[in-house]
């Protein structure tokens, strides 16, 4: 079977984004199917293609997967009105490639919500059969977080939300919220599966032999790291907070590492040097297999979001994935699914949110009991073993797909 992916974001594991599509695709590929996929130029992503674009594009073929990436940077520190730009140029450029290539099957993966459209176009003029993935229910997060207000935005992403679950013959939620959110929006249950993201444990693991810190920080101090975006949604704001009451606590002994990008993290930098936060620390994007090493170095994990409900349920965040995986205590401050997991597998510790003390309390309590960490991490590992295996949600996800084919 010939499958067009459609990720605007992706990544092979040499980048410093998740690299989800990445592993279905080789999963794909290992089930003898033939994989194109379409793509943007994502600043934290690492295509492995290499040379200059060509027509407004760069083709060749990674790891056995078919690459076409147009010639659209993309970098989330950009502004709303930019990066709305460079999804509709995606999205335009897209519905060329959906109509014209020879294929069996479209996928298409958000985020953006436009990730869709070439699927929509794919469906009812070609006939062609649709598996839509949904990594955030969009408008309704924006909405809920007050990023987007404009009551006409929100209405033509409501109305492109309902078309792209309606023209799907399949949709994947990557979290419970998420699925919950697609059939209240009219599809029927039998047409969603819920695949969350998965864990690389072997690449974790295999880091674990080679533990490494971020420059400057001190092998001898407990490490609290958080690895992600620096955007509106994640809620840094809390880890500063937190940080300042460390301060004046005179833990001096407890360090932070924020290693990541994102359009809030000049703000925070500027926050955490006007409070004179020297126990506070933020690094660039960093390779997953360096990353992996830093995780192996830290003491625990910070898996934060900003306090929306909408999270709590509908999310599926790669960093909570990549903590269990290198056996990494989690530190979380929002309640829903990943806190539940966190409390019940008894792999880290929940901070109720909007609380700097409470959040200090539990790096604290991290630090002041440092016999209990393996055990933790231990439960974490076992928990990502258990539930997340990459090689298991892969074959779950080829299935849905070669179902979907077969029944068209």
């Amino acid at each position: 079977m010939k499958i067009l992916y459609f990720h605007q974001h992706f990544s092979t594991p040499k980048g410093s984004t998740g690299n989800r599509s990445y592993a279905m695709a080789k999963a794909l590929i290992a089930k003898g199917h033939e994989v194109t996929m379409v793509c943007g130029l994502y600043g934290g992503g690492a295509t492995g293609l290499t040379g200059e674009p060509a027509g407004g594009k760069l083709t060749g073929t990674v790891d056995g997967i078919n690459i076409i990436a147009f010639d659209l940077p993309y970098s989330n520190k950009d502004g709303f009105v930019k990066r709305a730009m460079v999804f509709l140029k995606f999205a335009m450029k897209s519905i060329g490639v959906a109509m014209t290539h020879k294929y069996d099957l479209v996928f298409a993966t958000t985020t953006p919500l436009t990730a869709g459209i070439p699927g929509i176009f794919a469906r009812w003029l070609r006939g062609k059969p649709f598996v839509f993935e949904v990594r955030d229910l969009w408008p309704e997060l924006p909405k809920a977080m007050g990023v987007i207000t404009n009551p006409v935005v929100l209405w033509a992403m409501g109305v492109l939300e309902f078309l792209s679950y309606r023209s799907a013959h399949h949709c994947i939620g990557l979290a419970p919220g998420i699925v919950e959110g697609i059939k209240a929006r009219g599809v029927k249950a039998e047409k969603v599966t819920l695949i969350p993201n998965g864990c690389d444990i072997e690449l974790f693991q295999n880091a674990a032999a080679q533990p490494l810190r971020p420059d400057g920080l001190s092998p001898d101090k407990t490490l609290a790291i958080y690895t992600g975006t620096h955007g509106f949604a994640n809620g840094l704001h809390s880890v500063v907070y937190a940080a300042k009451v460390l301060k004046e606590r005179g833990r001096h002994d407890i360090d932070i590492a924020l290693i990541g990008q994102g359009v809030k993290k000049d703000a925070l930098q500027a926050e955490a040097k006007a409070a004179e936060l020297s126990n506070l620390h933020f690094y660039p994007p960093v390779p997953k297999t360096e990353l992996a090493r830093f995780m192996a170095g830290a003491d625990c994990g910070l898996q934060i979001l900003a306090n929306v409900p909408a999270f709590y349920f509908g999310t599926s965040p790669n960093k909570f994935f990549d903590y269990i995986s290198a056996g990494l205590p989690v530190v979380t401050n929002y309640p829903g699914w990943v806190a539940g997991m966190v409390s019940g597998n008894d792999c880290g510790k929940v901070a109720v949110p909007d609380d700097p003390e409470a959040l200090a309390d539990a790096i604290e309590a991290i630090a002041d009991n440092k016999s209990d960490l393996a055990r933790l991490g231990a439960n974490g590992l076992s928990l990502a073993r258990r539930e997340f295996g990459r090689e298991a949600l892969a074959e779950k996800f080829v299935s849905v797909l070669e179902t979907t084919a077969q029944k068209r």
